[in-house]
């Protein structure tokens, strides 16, 4: 996977190189925010509370414009974590 399924990070930016498996294997699905030991680290967010969580990360960390955070934000409900 390109991006984190979960929260639609670039795996590549992934410091950790993404999540870990419960066996303790890599991630190739999840980021390492997201998926650590087989469990998602917020198991109660919503999609929609993931939404608003990176599009703020986006606008705070990366100081991109909240147009530009919201394009990339509107991606993550078509991701494997939040599909039906």
């Amino acid at each position: 996977m390109s991006s984190c399924q979960s929260c639609s990070m670039p795996m590549k930016k992934d410091p950790k190189g993404g999540g870990t498996n419960a066996d303790g294997t890599r991630s190739t699905e999840y980021c390492s925010y997201c998926y650590q030991d087989g469990q998602f680290t917020e198991p109660n967010i919503t999609r929609d509370e993931m939404v608003a969580k990176v599009k703020t990360m986006m606008q705070e960390q990366m100081k991109l414009p909240g147009f530009v955070a919201g394009l990339f934000a509107k991606k993550i409900p078509k991701l494997k974590r939040w599909a039906p």
